[in-house]
Order: structure tokens, then sequence, then C-alpha cells
């Protein structure tokens, strides 16, 4: 049995092997512990392989960092006019200044796509010294970046392979807000797919890290620190609440923005990471897709209270309100 030994308190006193051996060996014939949970052989595989590919990623990503800051060495602001300098006209304009053109006119007339609206800008930004040291370091960059970008293809082709038995799964996973088909490939291989393990959705919710922390004393409870759960989850549930929090008509926004005002923007965003890991258990356990409850649930399961809000706010302008019915056709 794997335990959590957060989850154990030593023995006061001089601690032995034996003695400690003796008092979890007590622990676990008492009940006293719970078994963690250990996924198959092929889940570990592939959380093996998705935590490489999020490594990769990662890696790829300080290179295009360096090959910024090296454009900034020689007084070229590329990345102030185009979003990603490692896009199709980035790669352009850095391998010309590699192949030795210097012309910012001819540079910037090599943008495509959108980019050709911003020529002026661009011209301007290519403005620089660009010397044949900066061509090698950028040479250098594009290349390591190229070798992580084959090497994160590899990968991707990988996990597909191990995933074959779950693309019902991740079609549905997909259909959450702010969770696309890498997102959902990383949740299938942390959570092993099969929602047996956790007994409900709170329990997914708690194993992840997303449930609020509780402090009880005297009898009076008190919000506190979110606990420690699995980081990788916690930190793509993150990244898909940003995510999911910009839509404005969507509920999961809606939610987000109630909270928001009441408790701060960092509470509603681990809040609404809570709603998508509870979202998680039940399209996994039911074998279901998301379905949006609207920017309008709120007010359709409690339309006193949104008269009362309204009603609110005009009174604090000094105004009155008053709701009839509309009448029926």
């Amino acid at each position: 049995m794997l335990v959590n030994p957060a989850h154990l308190r030593g023995i006061r006193g001089h601690k032995t092997d034996p003695s400690d051996a003796a008092f979890l060996a007590r622990a676990a014939a008492s009940g006293m512990v719970m078994a963690s949970f250990v996924p198959d052989r092929q889940i570990r595989e592939m959380r093996d392989l998705t935590r490489r590919r999020t490594e990769v990623v990662v890696a790829r990503g300080k290179e295009l960092q360096r090959l910024e800051k090296e454009l900034e060495d020689t007084g070229m602001k590329l990345s102030s006019v185009l979003t990603n300098i490692g896009g199709a006209t980035g790669r352009a304009i850095l391998q010309a200044l590699i192949d030795g053109e210097r012309d910012p006119h001819v540079l910037a007339d090599m943008a495509m796509g959108k980019a050709r609206n911003k020529i002026t800008a661009l011209t301007d930004a290519l403005e620089g010294t660009f010397t044949d040291h900066h061509a090698w370091m950028c040479q250098h960059f594009l290349a390591e970046i190229d070798h992580l970008t084959t090497v994160i293809a590899e990968l991707d082709h990988r996990i597909a392979d191990l995933l074959t038995g779950h693309t019902e799964d991740l079609d549905n996973l997909a259909t959450i807000p702010g969770i696309g088909r890498t997102a959902a490939e990383i949740i299938i291989a942390e959570t092993g797919g099969n929602m047996a393990q956790f007994a409900t959705d709170r329990h997914l919710a708690s194993w992840i890290g997303v449930c609020p922390g509780m402090q009880e004393s005297a009898g009076i409870t008190k919000s506190g620190r979110t606990r420690n759960g699995n980081s990788n989850l916690k930190r793509l549930l993150g990244i898909a609440a940003m995510v999911a929090l910009r839509d404005r008509t969507s509920y999961l926004g809606v939610y987000y923005r109630r909270i928001a005002a009441r408790r701060g923007g960092k509470r509603a965003l681990v809040a609404v990471m809570h709603k998508i890991a509870i979202t998680i258990w039940h399209i996994l356990h039911d074998h279901t897709s998301y379905r949006d409850l609207g920017s309008d649930h709120f007010t359709r399961r409690d339309p006193e209270r949104a008269m009362r809000r309204m009603t609110k706010e005009a009174n604090s302008l000094g105004l009155t309100i008053r709701f009839d019915p509309v009448p029926t056709a």
C-alpha cells in the first residue's frame, strides 16, 4: 500500500526504522490511512509523455525569449510589432537577417498575412545594428527551436497512439471552455480517465488541490489556503479558468464576475478552477459533453435576487424602479 506521508504523524521521541515500521503497520491495520491513487502502467507511461511534452514546450518558450533578447541587443524591436517572432513573418525576416540582408524596407516587405498591415511599424522596428555575431546566435537559437518543435511533434504522435481508446472522452473534455485537445490529453494522463478512483466530484477537486481551504475553531469556520494537490492539473486548470472567464456570455464568465465582485479576483479564479474540476469529473463519469448553463443562469434561478440587485443599483443613482410582467401574446 502506498500512502501520503502527510496523512501520518510520526511517533515522538527517538525514532528508529523498526519502531517507525511498527507504527505504520498498526496504522494500516487499524484503517487509519487511505491508499493513494496509483494508476496502471499505461497511464503512468502517458503521464511521463505528457509531462515531458510540457517541459519541452516550456524549454522552447525560453529559447524564443533568448532569441528576442538577442534581437533587443541589436536595437531591433521586432516583438513590439509581431505577436510571435517565431511565426511565418518573423522566421522569414530572421532568416533574411542571418543571410545578410540589412535593409529595413526590404525586410519589412517580407511580411505575410495580416502583418502586411504593419509594414510601416515593421520598418521602424527593424532599425538597428545586426552583426555577424548576432546572425550566428540567432541561427543557433532557431536551430534549437526547430529541434524542440520536432521533439514536441514526436511526443504528440506517441501520446496520440496511447490514447486511441479515449477518443470519446477527449472529445467531450475539449467541449469545456478553456480546455483544448492538449489539455484534455493531460487530464486523461493525470487522472487515468476512470472516475471510479474518485468517489465524488469533490474528491477529484480535493485531489487536484482546488478545494477552498477550511479552518474551524470553536465552531467558527474561516476560509484558508487551498491544499497542495496535483500540480500539473492545478496549473492546467488555472490556465483554462483564465481563458474561460474572458467569455462574458458563458456561465463560467458570469460566475467569475459574481464572486470577484464580493471576494476579489484571486478567490474567484480558484472558484472557477473548482467548477472546471467538478465538470471534468461529471464528463468522465457520465461520458457526456459539456453543456453551458448560459450567462442568465443565476437570473433564471433566482429572479427575485436579480430584481433586488437592480433596485439597489437604481436607488444608488437616486432613482426608483418598478417591475411589471411582460404581457403574453
